[in-house]
């Protein structure tokens, strides 16, 4: 799948697009929900995806370290013909990193498949000094928000 944003878009438009699209991949009979969420995350404007390499997870934590940023995800949900698009954010302030912070991190390779190029539930936790939000949001599901939904 194509994660590339396109142009001009909003962070909320595109991890609800992401979601949807891969809600829609999935087949599904009349009775079962399928669940599809992507999440981004935003500092200075700029959407941070799955870094490419070390030297971009490098890149990565060197915008975050010491500063806030914006953790946004989206969720479809697909029951029958219908489907159910939201999203959310979460505020999550990072402590300053060293360079050896950074490249110790990008040398674990936990930042490798994650938005952002960290794990909050894992090594990079030690890096967080608050966040304002959902916390389950910045791991990469906002249970509360799915299942407010599922409940509706």
């Amino acid at each position: 799948m194509d994660e590339t944003p396109l142009p001009g878009e909003k962070p909320a438009d595109y991890v609800q697009r992401l979601a949807e699209t891969k809600a829609l991949a999935v087949p599904a009979g009349p009775d079962e929900v399928v669940l599809g969420a992507d999440t981004t995350v935003v500092i200075d404007g700029e959407m941070l995806g799955k870094p490419v390499d070390a030297a971009d997870a490098r890149r990565m934590l060197g915008l975050l370290s010491g500063r806030r940023h914006e953790v946004l995800t989206g969720i479809c949900l697909k029951h029958g013909g219908l489907l159910t698009l939201d999203w959310t954010v979460t505020q999550v302030w990072f402590a300053r990193m060293t360079d050896a912070d950074i490249e110790e991190y990008a040398a674990s390779g936990e930042p490798m498949d994650k938005a952002g190029g960290y794990a909050i539930q894992g090594l990079a936790s030690k890096f967080i000094d608050k966040i304002d939000g959902c916390y389950f949001n910045v791991v990469g599901l906002p249970v509360a928000l799915v299942y407010r939904h599922l409940r509706g």
